[in-house]
């Protein structure tokens, strides 16, 4: 991998590190890297934990300069590759770990939300779609995965009103599995990635396949209906 995420394998546990040097903007690189890490990750046959290197942030989302450019062929680009990595996410066959120490903002959110157990640290930080407050709607993909893992009346408030939730709301809200104690969510997950190579990796496969089979499906045509350059370049105009 290069500057932007490193990727290490130590007994069938892979992980994922990102570290842009900033914030851990998804830009079209950043995406288009951790799809080839994952990518490597299921070639190794590995349960991934999915971290960042960077204090006090998980990722800032997508990256808003290239919004700010106006430039309908490079935002389209960059929201394809984080919506395609979604759908690619959901379909990874092996055991996902999201281990958060920092904010979480929307594609960190949408990163989290397609792992099979997530942990967070308590602290001043914290994740969510916060799009209507900057002046976009939800794209209809992160809408269906954010109603997949998150309880209603919080899936509503995440959506509507663009809030953003501390660990301990966001637990509830269902965006974490679990809290630990500040520095402790890579630990945490080292530990549940232990726990997890005892369980049957053919079952846990198809039972995931079966779990997800209807929001996949739903994802997708949301993402082929208003994720392509054409509706980029009618917002344009």
């Amino acid at each position: 991998m290069n500057d932007l995420l490193a990727y290490s394998l130590h007994d069938g546990v892979a992980s994922i590190t990102m570290d842009d040097g900033k914030a851990n903007v998804m830009s079209a690189a950043m995406l288009n890297e951790l799809r080839a890490a994952f990518d490597r990750a299921e070639s190794d046959g590995a349960i991934v934990i999915l971290r960042s290197s960077r204090e006090g942030v998980f990722s800032a989302g997508f990256d808003l300069k290239t919004f700010a450019a106006r430039n309908p062929q490079r935002s389209f680009e960059m929201v394809r590759a984080g919506a395609d990595l979604v759908s690619r996410l959901l379909r990874y066959p092996h055991p996902m770990i999201a281990a958060v120490e920092g904010h979480a903002y929307p594609m960190g959110a949408f990163l989290t939300l397609c792992c099979d157990c997530r942990i967070s640290a308590r602290g001043d930080h914290r994740i969510g779609l916060n799009e209507v407050a900057i002046g976009i709607a939800p794209p209809s993909f992160a809408i269906e995965l954010s109603r997949s893992r998150l309880q209603s009346a919080w899936h509503n408030r995440t959506v509507t009103l663009g809030e953003m939730f501390e660990p301990e709301d966001a637990l509830t809200a269902g965006f974490y599995d679990k809290l630990v104690e500040p520095g402790a969510a890579d630990a945490a997950a080292k530990s549940i990635a232990e726990s997890l190579k005892k369980i049957d990796r053919a079952s846990h496969t198809k039972a995931k396949a079966r779990l997800r089979a209807y929001l996949i499906v739903r994802l997708e045509d949301a993402i082929d209906a208003e994720i392509n350059l054409p509706a980029y370049e009618a917002a344009a105009r």
